[in-house]
């Protein structure tokens, strides 16, 4: 990514709506790390009533003028945008019936419909059709800057390392601003540039206006705080995330996670409570069942896992394809075996780092651990600066006797976060005093 550092110094933020991409960071949580839904760029700008308001406005409309192939596309990136607030996936068969109908109306050159489609297909983890949605409407119009958020978002997800980089800089270099700004920081931090990401996130947070994207910023920088083991620091942005915008239910789940990081047991099962009130995400409900489970509160642990599974048949039910998420939760809290099978197939549909690293943490779980090593090793390939990934190694390692190695990677895990998760943090203590 050699031209953003300085794009990052020399461009003005505008005001971005980022409405077209989904970052998903992998996984069901921040933890492994991902934040499938905390994390993504989505539009901060946009709050529910203002979108609710959007949505009926635009309905009124189509009801009278039903051949508005750009009020259809308009519609249906609504739609979507929705999902992601509301974690109501009930929304997606909605934006897909509007954005083929915008398609059948202009089958031409329809850019705003093809570059809503794409958002959709990010937001159900088809990324190889997102990939390719993005590619026809940047062909039908090189200037439309959306389109290159998803091409983005997909080739990240993809395991598209380059084709990510350069997506990423193409859509800095046509429209500077929130949607860019935040997924140059995470290109930055997955190169492991943690500081180089601090940076393009201050410059979006110095430039933003709005209340909604200054607490977006805020958040964003509070989680690379988090994962860097600074939590108080973290827990004082997400604090400051939610004094801006009290209504941004991520820094609220995030204020819970850094509490419980801090052994702030009661304060975070009380926010992250109110955080699932909000939006029940799977990854909000791993982590309160969790944090549950390493304070021996099993039954409430239980009943957070089962909300989660029916939070992911909903989501299947939609046409969500989520793999990573049910096999990194089946690996820890169900059937090792199963989630090497979903992982399995995941790894068919996308070989990214995240995928990488979720399988190797399957295969270890079934015993299977001279597989998992090289795909464990992969995982570390960017140079992310990444607790768990360091943890998943390092008792891969630890079972093939690579003691040494085991010992590196364990002690790196906990540098970079001592709290990096409420029961593979104690385990990895555990581990360090056995390999002593």
């Amino acid at each position: 990514m050699r031209r953003l550092p300085l794009l990052l110094t020399t461009v003005a933020l505008c005001g971005a709506l980022a409405a077209f991409g989904a970052l998903d960071r992998g996984g069901p949580d921040d933890r492994h790390p991902s934040a499938d839904s905390a994390r993504r760029p989505g539009n901060p700008s946009l709050s529910d009533s203002s979108l609710a308001r959007a949505i009926t406005a635009d309905q009124q409309r189509l009801r009278q003028l039903p051949d508005d192939a750009p009020g259809w596309a308009r519609l249906g990136a609504e739609y979507v945008e929705q999902a992601r607030l509301t974690a109501d996936p009930s929304y997606y068969p909605k934006a897909e019936e509007a954005l083929n109908r915008s398609m059948a109306l202009t089958p031409q050159s329809n850019t705003d419909a093809l570059t809503g489609l794409g958002a959709l297909a990010n937001a159900r983890h088809l990324f190889g059709q997102a990939r390719d949605f993005a590619e026809q409407a940047i062909t039908a119009s090189p200037a439309h800057w959306p389109a290159y958020a998803v091409l983005a978002d997909a080739r990240t997800q993809l395991g598209d390392d380059t084709g990510a980089t350069d997506a990423v800089q193409q859509l800095l270099d046509r429209r500077p601003g929130t949607a860019s700004f935040t997924r140059a920081a995470y290109d930055l931090e997955q190169h492991g540039r943690t500081d180089d990401a601090r940076a393009a996130l201050r410059q979006a947070l110095d430039d933003a206006y709005d209340p909604a994207d200054k607490a977006f910023c805020q958040f964003q920088i509070a989680e690379l705080d988090r994962n860097s083991g600074h939590t108080l620091d973290a827990l004082t942005g997400y604090q400051a995330a939610l004094n801006t915008d009290p209504s941004y239910t991520p820094a609220l789940a995030g204020q819970a996670r850094a509490e419980a990081g801090l052994g702030r047991t009661d304060d975070a099962v009380r926010h992250y409570t109110a955080a699932i009130a909000r939006v029940p995400l799977p990854q909000y409900l791993l982590e309160l069942g969790e944090l549950h489970e390493s304070v021996g509160h099993h039954e409430a642990a239980q009943e957070q896992y089962r909300l989660l599974t029916a939070e992911q048949q909903l989501a299947a039910a939609n046409g969500v394809v989520d793999d990573l998420t049910l096999g990194q939760y089946q690996a820890d809290h169900g059937d090792p075996a199963e989630a090497v099978r979903l992982l399995r197939a995941e790894w068919g549909r996308r070989q990214n780092v995240l995928v990488a690293d979720a399988l190797a943490w399957a295969l270890h779980r079934t015993g299977a651990d001279t597989e998992a090593l090289p795909l464990a090793q992969r995982a570390q390939a960017h140079g992310w600066h990444n607790a768990l990934f360091d943890y998943h190694l390092g008792q891969i390692e630890r079972s093939l006797g690579r003691v040494v190695d085991a010992r590196n990677h364990l002690n790196r895990a906990l540098a970079t976060d001592p709290a990096f998760n409420p029961l593979h943090a104690q385990a990895a203590r555990k581990a360090l005093t056995d390999l002593d």
